[in-house]
């Protein structure tokens, strides 16, 4: 599908990428970071992060009165359609516990900058390692492999941080960024803690319903991936919603490749806890967190919250949630 953000944009090459900054648009409802106002204990600043030559956008949050000092550090980074300014409640109450806490947007989300894509047959002026092209976003889609490799590059960018203790970073991830944490975890040895709430952790079709039967939901992936391969078609459009009220359309052909359930294994010293609805209507926790859960040998706990549906983990239990992950960091990352 053709996006509509088209314009003609001096792009700069490094190693043949197309990349570049433009100005950081949130529809969330929320305050650009430009305008929100921390709580006067809280040091609060943005950040960039490159990732894969795209640039995020990053909010950090921390005492003033452990400033200079290097801190426990938690990264988090909201689930499907979400932006870190949705995340900032919990930032703070992390950073009132004593945390350095980076919350970032996906590439294409909330205040990041995009991927950007040659538009049709356009034409290209080079000169000088430069071009002169008409170009499109890809914006506000859902690619989980995407993602993944965007928490991957916001650890590194962690790494860098004078205020980051390197030896205690903790991950915490909610709904489809819930499956994130475990995926991320199981391949990078330097997170020592996770926090998935409500997570979902398996965007193969018997997980998760797109369209049809099982078959037809592979078939449409595929179809969709060669179309996409031959320039037949373009990405999805920016916040389309195609599988409930979820913002975001989907890359259908990686949520066949995406099944951070299965790497739950390889969570042996990574210590992860496990917060689930008790109502959850969006999948079955049995195959997901559950499973994920049954799967580890180590350090693991798995706690039901009574009475509650999927989204009641951002409003009515959102204290009580965000006291459990404060108290699982506690015990594995300030020893």
């Amino acid at each position: 599908m053709p996006q509509k953000r088209i314009a003609p944009l001096i792009v700069a090459l490094v190693a043949c990428l197309l990349a570049v900054q433009t100005t950081a648009r949130p529809q969330t409802g929320q305050q650009p970071a430009a305008v929100f106002k921390a709580p006067d204990a809280i040091d609060f600043r943005s950040a960039n992060i490159m990732s894969e030559g795209v640039r995020m956008h990053a909010e950090l949050f921390s005492l003033k009165t452990l400033a200079g000092k290097q801190l426990p550090t938690i990264i988090q980074a909201h689930g499907w359609g979400g932006t870190a300014a949705g995340f900032r409640r919990d930032a703070i109450d992390l950073a009132n516990a004593g945390y350095l806490v980076i919350d970032f947007d996906y590439r294409g989300w909330g205040e990041s900058d995009s991927r950007l894509i040659l538009a049709g047959s356009a034409a290209v002026k080079k000169e000088g390692g430069k071009l002169t092209a008409e170009v499109t976003e890809v914006r506000e889609v859902v690619d989980p492999l995407d993602m993944v490799t965007d928490w991957f590059n916001a650890i590194h960018w962690a790494m860098g941080e004078p205020m980051v203790d390197k030896n205690r970073i903790g991950l915490r991830g909610s709904s489809y960024s819930g499956g994130h944490v475990v995926y991320v975890a199981a391949r990078d040895p330097r997170v020592k803690a996770i926090v998935s709430q409500v997570g979902s952790l398996d965007s193969r079709p018997r997980a998760v319903s797109i369209a049809g039967t099982a078959s037809d939901q592979v078939k449409l992936a595929y179809d969709e991936a060669t179309k996409r391969a031959r320039g037949e078609i373009g990405y999805p459009a920016p916040r389309a919603r195609v599988i409930g009220n979820l913002q975001g359309a989907p890359i259908r052909d990686h949520l066949l490749l995406y099944a951070p359930v299965e790497d739950a294994a390889k969570l042996k010293t990574c210590a992860a806890l496990f917060i689930v609805a008790e109502k959850e209507e969006l999948f079955d926790n049995n195959d997901h967190a559950k499973a994920a859960y049954d799967r580890m040998t180590g350090p693991k706990k798995y706690v039901v919250v009574p009475g509650i549906t999927h989204y009641g983990i951002y409003t009515t239990q959102r204290e009580p949630a965000i006291k459990m992950a404060i108290e699982w960091f506690d015990q594995y990352l300030k020893k």
